[in-house]
């Protein structure tokens, strides 16, 4: 009887476990909110748009970055046509990973307006 009992309480703390974990979209939003509030600026170039995908690079402290931003679930507040953000971008990266950077996130942005595009 004691071991039915476990394997119930075992199966479930699995069941909550799994129930209350965050899903993938709300762990990045997370990264995103992390890396916009205590992030430190540089300045950066957005060379590529992916599909959902930008992807940009910037300098820290001599060391050249190159990374991706999927803005699939930010796209309400970017234009329709993502090429047109390419171009020079502020980035926000972490101090101790200066390679988690964003360039974009639901409360800043580092993309520049460009002359004649009134979206961002």
């Amino acid at each position: 009887m004691a071991g039915v009992l476990a394997g119930v309480a075992v199966g479930f703390g699995i069941h909550s476990w799994k129930k209350n974990r965050p899903t993938a979209d709300e762990l990045e939003r997370r990264r995103r909110l992390g890396v916009a509030t205590t992030g430190k600026l540089s300045d950066g170039t957005l060379t590529e748009v992916r599909g959902e995908c930008l992807i940009f690079s910037y300098d820290v402290g001599g060391m050249e970055y190159t990374a991706a931003q999927d803005v699939s679930t930010l796209s309400a507040i970017l234009p329709d046509d993502h090429w047109k953000l390419i171009g020079p971008v502020t980035v926000k990266y972490e101090i101790r990973n200066p390679a988690n950077s964003i360039i974009i996130s639901e409360h800043w942005s580092g993309l520049r307006k460009r002359q004649g595009d009134s979206s961002i």
